[in-house]
Formats: C-alpha cells, structure tokens, sequence
C-alpha cells in the first residue's frame, strides 16, 4: 500500500532529504530553512529528558547495614514504576514530535521559537518526576507533571496551526494536496490525544491519585490500542468502503502505527545510550573525591592512598561504562542491517532504552561494594536484570524483523553470511546477564568475583565471537556434509547390489 501519487515522497522513512522551496516559497518566507538541526537538536533533548528521570531512583540512599530487599519494597519499587512510566510517557511524546515534522518539513523563525518554548517544558519534566516519585501519594507532583504534559500538547498543536496558516512550510505531498483539513485534523488528532489524558489526570489527581496514574498509564498504550481495536473492527465488520480506503492510503504515512523514521530512532537510542554513560561519570565527581582536609588527617596528606579507597567504585564505573558501550555495539550492529524500524520494532526499541537509563541504578548498587554492605547479592541481581533485560529486548528487535519483511538486508536474514554472528552477538549478553544471576543464587559467597569475572571476560568474548562462529560453522559443515557424504555412498552401494543382494 502506498500513498497515491508516483512522485510523492516518503513520509515515514525520513532518509531522503526534503525537495528543494519553490522560488516563489522562498520569497514568503526568506528565514525559512530545513528543520534538520532543530530535529537534531530536538532529539538530544528529548533522549537526555528520557534519561535523567532515573537520577532521582538511583540516588535513593540506602544505609550499608539495610537490607535490599526490603529498601526495594519501601523505597525503591514506587520510584521505578514511576520512573518506567514517565520515560514510556517522553518517548510517547517523542514519537509525536517525530510524526509532526513529518508533516512540517521547513522551519522559520517563529517555529523555532515555539519548538524552544516546547523543548523548556520538557526539561522541566524531570523536576516532576522527582516530586511524583518522592510523594507519591501526593496530589501535586502528578497534577504538575500532567499540566506539563498538556503544555506542551498545546504548543504543538499551535506549531500545526501555523504551518498550516503558512503552506509554504509543509510537506510538498501535503502542500499539493486539496484535503489539507484532513490532514490537519488527522496529525492534531495524534498530537493531542495524549495531552486530553493527561488533563483528566491532573483533575483526578486531587479526587483519586490511581485513576490519575491510570489515565498516565493509557497515554502509552492508547496508539497501540486504537490500533488493536481497529484491526478488530476490520475483521469482524469486513472490508472498508470505498471513501475510508481512499483516506486511509492519502494518510498512510502518518499513521502512528507505521514506521517512525530508522535515522530518528537512532538519533534518539544514541542519545539514551551517551547520557547514560556520562551519568557515571558525574557520580564519580560528586562523591569520589576525597576532602583535602580528610586526606591531610587521616592518610597524611598522601592522596593515592586516599583514593584507593574508592577503588570498587572504580571498578564498578568501568564495569558499567563497558556494559553500556558493548550494549551501544550490539544496537549499533543490529540497526546496521536494519533497513526500516516497523512500530513492534520501534517499541520494543524503546523498552530496551527504559532499561538502559536503569544503568546508572546498577551503578550506584555495586559501587556499594565499597562500605562493604551485607547486599552485594541483590544489588548484582538487580543489575543482572536490567542488563538481560535491555539485552533481550534487543534480541527481540531482531526476532521481529525476521519475521518482516523489507526489514532486514539480506545478509543478517537466515541462510545470510552474517545470520550466525548476528544471532550470537544478540544473544551473548543475554545469557551471560542470566547465568551470572543463577550463579549468584547457587555460589552466594562468590556472588562478587562471579559478577566482576562477568564484566571482565564479556568485551574478549565479543572479540573472539567472530573466530567461535567460524570455527562453529565450518566443524557444523563439516559433520554435514560428511553425513551427507556417507548417505551417498550408502546410495552408490545399494544401486551397485544385483535384486537378489539388495533382498537379502
């Protein structure tokens, strides 16, 4: 299915550039420009916004002599479904800025300006989250971070009304098209639903905080419901007519169930992906420097003996940041063949990014190792699980393109020169994350050495996964063709054998 129209472009998948403004175009608007920085810009924003909202989780303070478990059950488990929910909400969001300069393809200066005024809103989101994980039960840090969210509904829904106030900035497809209204109608649809939610949020939140957390919660699911429900409604009531089919092709790339642009996605995953690893860094500044006045009383003044101190902080920073580069490496790899990300794809990209941001929550729990706290276990557990779930989700990225089709070069596809590797370069860290988390039940006094043997033996493992796949293919081969060999054989022999042979 396509949108009617040979020379129109391509909407959803974003690699071509945007046509040239006509002359006349030009003249409308001299400061009128391409959006791809603002896009860029709007992007890093987003990815940073996304990210950050774990910094209030990963900074619980949890005594050395508490028990983990029971600090997960009081003060940690609110605060990550909290923090799960508001980053799926930000990609939500996100993946509305995405369809919208699909529809306005060139910027001036008021656009810029409003896209800034949106950008402000959001980078106060975090501000939100902190006091909506904190108080929980409180009505005001929902109420605000709902208001929030309807802002900035409101200011893309102003963006839509100017560019469509000023053609000269649209899409060429829409700008030639005699259903502009419709077009209007259909992106502001997408753009505002979210925010409608989350203004019946903020109300609730002041009769009854669940439903106000339920109505957050539909503004992820809802695009993926409505689209559920219309493929119900098409199976059972049949076929569309005629008006709604020749709609649904004009539209056909603005659906939100159709693949968001593959650059956009990597924009954004890159971004997740760099703020997550420049989160553990700042940690390391804030509290492994040691106080002069400290380091002159108690180690004489000697500053190497000082920071030896911080030395299973240390260990845990580089353990983390290899964790996060070789996860950035197998995504890398992965959208490498990706020749277009479908919406299962998209969302279960953006699932392994929910538990990327964890991270730095897995940091801040093994660094603990330091003041020699009795919760080394459950802290390597947790981060076991983040790290297999942000890997899996990954694998599950792969498994859904090769059930799609177009999706994938040939190469990574099965029977493709690089199907094996891919499939063990995926499935590496899931296993490796599952088995050090059942080792850790089974060996319990070696929980520590079994976690840091993990995170030193993985990035010589992915240097060597290449030679083993080879090795593994060829010796594979090999046992292959010799069966197949010996059932020639077998087959040359029977027919040499006279009937009477054969019988016997």
């Amino acid at each position: 299915m396509s949108a009617p129209g040979a020379a129109a472009p391509d909407l959803g998948g974003g690699a071509a550039a945007p046509e040239p403004m006509p002359a006349r175009d030009r003249e409308q608007g001299s400061s009128t420009q391409t959006s791809h920085r603002l896009l860029a810009y709007s992007d890093a924003l987003l990815s940073i916004i996304a990210t950050v909202m774990i910094l209030p989780v990963a900074h619980t303070k949890i005594h050395p002599d508490q028990k983990l478990g029971e600090s997960v059950q009081q003060l940690l488990l609110a605060k990550i479904a909290v923090y799960l929910m508001t980053f799926l909400i930000v990609t939500v969001a996100w993946a509305a800025h995405v369809r919208l300069f699909q529809v306005i393809e060139f910027i001036d200066d008021v656009l810029a300006l409003l896209n800034l005024a949106c950008m402000m809103i959001i980078t106060f989101l975090p501000y939100t989250f902190s006091l909506m994980a904190s108080f929980p039960e409180v009505p005001f840090g929902i109420f605000l971070f709902s208001i929030c969210a309807v802002v900035i509904g409101l200011i893309q829904a102003v963006i839509v009304a100017y560019g469509f106030y000023h053609p000269h900035l649209l899409n060429r497809q829409i700008r030639v098209s005699e259903n502009q209204n419709f077009y209007k109608r259909h992106i502001l649809k997408i753009i505002l639903r979210g925010p409608v939610l989350c203004l019946l949020a903020a109300i609730f939140s002041f009769f009854f905080i669940p439903l106000s957390y339920v109505l957050l919660g539909l503004v992820i699911i809802f695009p993926h419901l409505t689209r559920f429900v219309s493929w119900c409604k098409t199976k059972i009531v049949g076929q569309r007519d005629e008006e709604e089919e020749h709609h649904s092709l004009e539209t056909f790339t603005f659906y939100l169930s159709e693949p968001l642009s593959k650059e956009r996605v990597e924009a954004f995953s890159d971004g997740v992906y760099a703020i997550v690893a420049t989160l553990l860094i700042l940690d390391i500044c804030e509290d492994n420097v040691p106080d002069p006045r400290e380091v002159e009383e108690k180690f004489h003044g000697s500053l190497l003996e000082a920071l030896s101190e911080y030395g299973p902080n240390y260990l845990a920073y580089f353990g983390s940041f290899v964790t996060i580069g070789l996860l950035w490496f197998v995504h890398h790899s992965l959208f490498l063949y990706v020749k277009k990300a479908t919406r299962l794809m998209g969302l279960l990209n953006i699932l392994s990014l929910a538990f990327i941001g964890g991270l730095p929550l897995a940091y801040q729990l093994t660094s603990e190792f330091a003041e020699k706290s009795h919760n080394e276990i459950e802290a390597i557990q947790i981060s076991c699980v983040i790290t297999f779930f942000a890997s899996i989700f990954q694998f599950a990225i792969w498994t859904a393109a090769l059930h799609e089709r177009e999706t994938l070069h040939s190469f990574a596809r099965y029977g493709g020169k690089e199907h094996a590797f891919m499939f063990a370069k995926l499935a590496l860290y899931p296993c490796v994350s599952l088995g050090a988390f059942f080792l850790t039940c089974l060996l319990s006094e070696f929980s520590t050495a079994i976690f840091h043997v993990m995170q030193i033996v993985i990035p010589f493992a992915f240097l060597a996964l290449r030679i083993f796949v080879r090795i593994s293919s060829t010796v594979i081969k090999s046992v292959l063709s010799l069966s197949r060999w010996k059932a020639v054989l077998l087959e040359e022999e029977e027919a040499c054998l006279s009937p009477t042979e054969t019988l016997s």
